[in-house]
């Protein structure tokens, strides 16, 4: 690591040092009334369905009202209407919108990237041990089908940067890697692996990337890299839009090469409108999604961002505090954090529904949790709506839990 890299990686550990020892943040008095989520329930879990905000919901309703009182009107010139909505969203997400198509989420953006990349027999894919399970599934059934190999690279937990996953992908490219599919932020333990630097060396060895930034619009500035061939996203998560809308950005050398799910009245037009245009299906998500991001914008973005830092960091403290919990490192500026549970806890699949499913029923909170050789993987997410005492209630909570 150069001198530079050093001095900032210090930087990084003084910023989340400060904000472990800091008390929560006074909520944003302009946040108030924004949701509609059951004041009851603690909802720790906005990392996986956000909540749409009530000005956002009712921007849906009224397409809908529209929708349904000329269909065919509405039908009739949509397409330019998607392709309005896709320019106000590429310039919130620091893109073309030439080369940014509007998809449904990061599931069926993936299954078009991976069509659209030719693989060959002995090509080897890499993916990491902290990618997203429905994304790793995808890229084991295109290796399955193609004759090419999944190479899975393990990730340490406790690394106190993005500097050891950098490394520890690069030194597992060899002159048979074709194909480098990783997550921006990881969805099990909220860091951030494909980073500009690692996508640039990727890059300058000739490997394709597939990102899967599905936690990165609304949350971290200029989130589509130009590095990466393919990216995709989310939209419902933080950047406040409908369910269910994401966006996958193309480097323009792919365009011509994207293979659309199924083709349409507009396939013709190649990308993005080939893979936008699915028929008779509900566009109001899409055509609501500009709305989300005017709504950041009026808040403020260094005001929410400032929040939701402060709160997911005062959130992971009082579950190590009070419940005994291991926190994981966490990458600033991002609005989720995680902690090991103990050993024995969460090792599989069901152990971590049950227990969710647990928390649910004794302390109404929803969180989320992912199985881990050796301990579980506890994420808890901030969003404006959050208070601190609903983590001080999960995590005493836990601590009664916990000890069975």
């Amino acid at each position: 690591m150069s001198h530079i890299s050093r001095r900032w990686a210090t930087r990084e550990d003084a910023v989340i040092e400060d904000l472990w020892t800091a008390g929560p943040p006074a909520p944003l008095s302009a946040a108030d009334g924004l949701f509609s989520v059951s004041a009851g329930t603690a909802h720790l879990n906005h990392g996986s369905y956000g909540a749409v905000p009530v000005p956002v919901q009712r921007a849906q309703e009224q397409l809908r009202t529209e929708h349904e009182l000329d269909p065919d009107g509405f039908f009739a010139d949509l397409p330019a209407r998607i392709g309005r909505a896709r320019t106000a969203l590429a310039a919130d997400l620091a893109t073309d919108p030439q080369h940014l198509a509007l998809v449904t989420n990061v599931t069926e953006a993936v299954a078009i990237a991976l069509d659209s990349i030719p693989f060959a027999p002995g090509d080897r894919i890499l993916v990491t041990d902290h990618g997203y399970g429905a994304v790793t599934e995808a890229v084991a059934r295109k290796a399955a089908e193609t004759g090419a190999e999944l190479r899975v690279v393990e990730l340490p937990l406790d690394a106190p940067d993005e500097a050891a996953a950098r490394a520890a992908v690069l030194a597992a490219v060899d002159g048979r890697t074709t194909v480098a599919v990783l997550d921006q932020l990881t969805s099990p333990s909220a860091r951030l692996v494909a980073g500009p630097a690692l996508l640039a060396e990727l890059r300058a060895l000739g490997v394709v990337t597939v990102v899967d930034g599905a936690h990165a619009p609304g949350m971290l500035p200029a989130p589509a890299d130009p590095n990466a061939d393919f990216w995709f996203g989310n939209l419902h998560k933080w950047a406040f839009a409908p369910r269910a809308t994401g966006v996958l950005a193309v480097r323009p050398e792919w365009a011509a090469r994207v293979r659309p799910l199924a083709l349409s009245w507009e396939h013709d037009k190649g990308f993005p409108a080939n893979v936008e245009w699915r028929g008779t299906c509900d566009y109001t998500p899409w055509l609501a999604a500009p709305a989300g991001f005017e709504l950041l914008r009026a808040l403020g973005p260094e005001a929410v961002a400032g929040h939701n830092t402060a709160l997911a960091a005062y959130g992971q403290r009082v579950l190590v505090e009070r419940a005994g919990l291991r926190p994981l490192p966490a990458t600033p500026g991002v609005w989720m954090r995680a902690v090991r549970l103990p050993a024995g806890w969460c090792e599989s699949e069901a152990a971590a529904k049950a227990l969710m499913a647990e928390v649910w029923r004794r302390l109404d909170t929803r969180i989320a949790v992912r199985p881990w050789a050796g301990g579980g993987l506890l994420r808890i997410s901030a969003q404006l709506y959050n208070r601190p005492q609903e983590y001080e209630r999960l995590a005493d909570g836990l601590a009664v839990l916990l000890k069975g």
